[in-house]
């Protein structure tokens, strides 16, 4: 089980990392508008909807990534201070009743939304080119049922650390610099870890840091 859940993790942090390089050419479109149109006077006829559609395609598809990483907002000065098993609990209440009706709502309006505008060829109407833009609405049911894949998988991680009475584990890339300074701090003990900073030797990694204080204790001992 923990090998499909990771799975559909994989799917989702590899979509949105994909998709995370539209940020890149959305840059680049935006640096060509503003020089083309103020150093040439040449605006174009397309920046426009190219920067809405790569921005919406980039919020989008990030949706289950950040889901994948419980990335998502929570009012946490409650939640934290739960028992893992009452997380659990919240979560599982909260995903069956609000998360899912809302993603299969979603799914079906916007595959109702895709299909109307395919069969009309529907163009844009903020620009005299006029792009095709049911392409981009496809996204709309796509990004759903890539959620509602994500929501299943947290859905169980919440049984499992029901039964468990702890979450279990899930891939992680990125940490934030306070989440690194707590966790040192728990390995090494908050005096120390000040001690540490105050010396200006900076935040050594635990490893290093568990090393470090091996070494001295051995030294001390001599």
């Amino acid at each position: 089980m923990q090998r499909i859940l990771l799975g559909i993790d994989r799917l989702s942090t590899f979509v949105g990392q994909a998709f995370a390089w539209c940020i890149v050419a959305l840059t680049g479109v935006v640096t060509y508008e503003v020089v083309a149109r103020y150093a040439f006077r040449a605006p174009t006829t397309w920046g426009y909807d190219v920067t809405y559609m790569l921005y919406g395609t980039l919020f989008m598809m990030a949706g289950a990534y950040a889901l994948s990483r419980n990335g998502h907002v929570r009012g946490d000065f409650l939640y934290r201070k739960l028992s893992e098993p009452r997380q659990a609990w919240l979560d599982l209440v909260l995903y069956v009743l609000f998360f899912f009706p809302a993603i299969f709502a979603f799914m079906i309006s916007g595959w109702h939304f895709f299909t109307e505008s395919m069969r009309q060829n529907e163009r844009s109407m903020f620009s005299p080119s006029g792009p095709v833009i049911w392409p981009f609405k496809f996204l709309i049911p796509l990004v759903g049922f890539l959620l509602l894949l994500q929501g299943l998988v947290e859905l169980v991680r919440c049984i499992h650390c029901i039964r468990d009475s702890r979450w279990p584990k899930r891939l992680s890339d990125v940490e934030e610099l306070d989440q690194i300074i707590l966790a040192q701090a728990e390995a090494l003990g908050a005096e120390a870890l000040a001690a540490r900073v105050a010396g200006g030797t900076g935040i050594a990694p635990p490893a290093e840091a568990a090393r470090r204080e091996r070494a001295g204790d051995q030294q001390d001992g001599r």
